[in-house]
């Protein structure tokens, strides 16, 4: 959940660690901190932390005009010990003969920590991170040089990790290493220096020509380039690889926010991602990132994801979802004909990575859906369906969702055909429904000021409760999301059939639901929906088909989006949620981008 940035070369650090640091934040913004290591000065280690933002930490070290060309700096999200100076990244050995940041959970910290203060060891912070530190400071004074000193912690440390140190004794050097599925730690090569960083968005700005440091690997760094070793100290040979992002694409621009200009990006973002996986004349299904996945399509007997109803209705192959968090603690059942499907924005996030070890085990087909190229999750599977929607910044995901939906449903489609359940007709007609899709969320987008409008009548509400029925309920459980993630309102999205069974008894004036009734096959017993609610005083805001005049006239007020084919609906159905969210918190002053006590990608248990 942490970020970590280090750096070496011959400019000062300070100011590459602190705008790396804020391309991290994201990552989590409970404290800040730098350390720096000067040669010049007989390896002096100079370590600066702050609780809060990064712009605490920027001031805090303004006045320093270090010539330090090495360090390291992290952003952390607090999992032991509350946020405060003090429990804050790096963290120093007892005699500072080493510094380390840190991103992970170490399980048994309780037990290490106990050992070490039985031998002697000073602690200056209630986190698990700093046990690392005093570890290593053991093996530097047995003599180990640093990277052997990491390798023999990490055999020590239970849970995923990623970790990077330095030391005085080894001045232009950083160590680092990946153990599990912590986060990715990705290593940039520059002219004459080098930079390391927990994902790309941090180490764009040096240079776009990028290592990944895989599970139990290490890797030692000057500025000369990077040395990567296994846990036995063999030498390993790391591709080096060109990646293609403009990190001017993560400029926030005109925008008030990262995440209304995310919002706003959704047409080009879909049709990116559209045409990247298929062409319509020829009607004809690439997916070429698929690779020998794609061979055993064919075989699949079933499925196991999210986006359930594209797979059984393309392919009809039963299909199921299952949460990564659950699925890696029961033992399901998976063979080689099963399909395992998993969706992860960044490709780094834990739960997913250990439910696919898992599948893994077992021999299942194993194909995921991403949108950074290169990712953990991607060198895992057999094979890959990349969304082109570019970097996204603010913590609640917009564009890389809805890119996600569509790779979903290319993905069922290339399932059916591989199966013979799809002909060609039907192929050209599916993606000429998708090639609609980019242009149906623009017309969505047009009009964001009545979304400003009515913000107003929902930012002092304490519960929303969002109604949706077939695939308008992951829609409504989406819009929910957005709304408790950055305005911090309660909302609950509920399959709107299910409403007599719970919700209906908490509608009154002050509870107003949203419904998605829009022009799908259950259209009629939506609106018996919506009427349910206004008999029991409920004010009700409907999503409706542009021209459904008398769902409009029902509701209390009413949003209208383009009719689209009813599988695609929940990608045009999502956009006026989330623009009603973002205008809702903003109302309400919330910080939208980085929104409280929730992280960009999820490292840790």
């Amino acid at each position: 959940m942490c970020g970590i940035v280090g750096y070496a070369g011959d400019k000062p650090a300070v100011p590459v660690l602190l705008r790396a640091l804020k391309d991290l934040e994201y990552r989590g913004y409970d404290s800040a901190g730098i350390a720096v290591l000067d040669p010049n000065e007989g390896g002096t280690l100079s370590v600066t932390k702050k609780q809060g933002k990064i712009a605490n930490l920027e001031a805090a070290v303004a006045a320093e005009a270090s010539a330090a060309t090495t360090g390291i700096g992290h952003t952390r999200w607090a999992t032991h010990g509350k946020p405060s100076d003090q429990n804050a990244h790096p963290h120093m050995s007892c005699g500072g003969e080493v510094v380390v940041i840190h991103n992970g959970i170490v399980e048994n910290y309780a037990d290490l920590r106990a050992q070490l203060l039985a031998r002697g060891h000073n602690f200056r912070s209630e986190t698990d991170t700093e046990t690392i530190a005093h570890l290593m400071e053991e093996r530097l004074n047995a003599g180990d040089s640093l990277l052997d000193a990491l390798r023999w912690t990490a055999a020590l440390l239970h849970g995923s990790q990623a970790i990077v140190a330095m030391c005085p004794a080894e001045p232009g050097v950083m160590v680092t290493a990946r153990l599990g599925n912590a986060g990715g730690v990705v290593i940039g090569y520059g002219d004459g220096e080098m930079v390391l960083a927990s994902d790309l968005a941090a180490v764009l700005p040096v240079t776009q020509r990028v290592a990944f440091l895989a599970d139990q690997q290490f890797a030692r760094i000057d500025k000369h380039g990077a040395v990567f070793v296994d846990t036995e100290g063999n030498t390993l040979e790391v591709p080096v690889k060109r990646i293609p992002i403009d990190p001017v694409s993560a400029l926030k621009g005109d925008y008030q926010h990262f995440m209304l200009k995310e919002i706003m990006e959704q047409p080009e973002a879909l049709s990116d991602t559209i045409w990247s996986l298929a062409t319509l004349e020829p009607a004809e299904l690439y997916l070429n990132d698929l690779g020998a996945a794609a061979d055993r399509l064919a075989s699949v007997e079933r499925v196991v994801l999210i986006g359930k109803r594209y797979f059984e209705q393309f392919a009809d192959v039963p299909a199921e979802t299952d949460n990564g968090s659950e699925f890696r603690y029961r033992d399901p059942v998976l063979d080689r004909a099963t399909l395992v499907v998993s969706v992860s924005q960044s490709g780094e996030t834990v739960d997913v990575l250990e439910a696919m070890a898992i599948a893994k085990q077992k021999g299942a087909l194993q194909v995921t859906i991403c949108n950074t190229e290169g990712a953990q999750t991607a060198r895992v599977a057999d094979g890959a369906v990349y969304t082109r929607a570019g970097l996204e910044r603010g913590v609640a995901s917009t564009k890389c969702f809805t890119a996600a939906v569509v790779a979903l449903y290319a993905l069922a489609l290339k399932l059916g055909q591989a199966k013979g359940r799809i002909t060609p007709e039907d192929v050209k007609s599916r993606l000429g429904e998708l090639a609609k899709l980019p242009d149906a969320v623009a017309r969505v987008l047009a009009d964001a000021k009545q979304y400003q409008r009515l913000a107003g009548g929902y930012a002092t509400t304490q519960h929303l409760l969002f109604l949706g029925r077939a695939l308008a309920f992951p829609a409504a459980m989406e819009g929910a999301l957005k709304m408790k993630e950055i305005s911090y309102i309660h909302a609950e999205g509920y399959a709107a059939g299910e409403m007599k069974h719970g919700p209906i008894a908490l509608i009154d004036p002050s509870f107003p639901t949203i419904a998605i009734a829009t022009r799908h096959a259950l259209r009629a017993k939506m609106i018996s929906n919506v009427e349910q609610v206004q008999a029991r005083g409920g004010k009700v805001l409907a999503i409706v088909t542009e021209g459904d005049d008398e769902v409009a006239r029902l509701a209390d007020g009413a949003i209208a989006i383009p009719e689209v084919s009813e599988l695609l609906e929940p990608v045009v159905a999502s956009v006026p949620l989330q623009l009603l969210a973002y205008y809702v918190a903003v109302h309400r002053g919330c910080d939208v981008d980085q929104p409280r006590n929730l992280a960009k990608t999820v490292t840790v248990e």
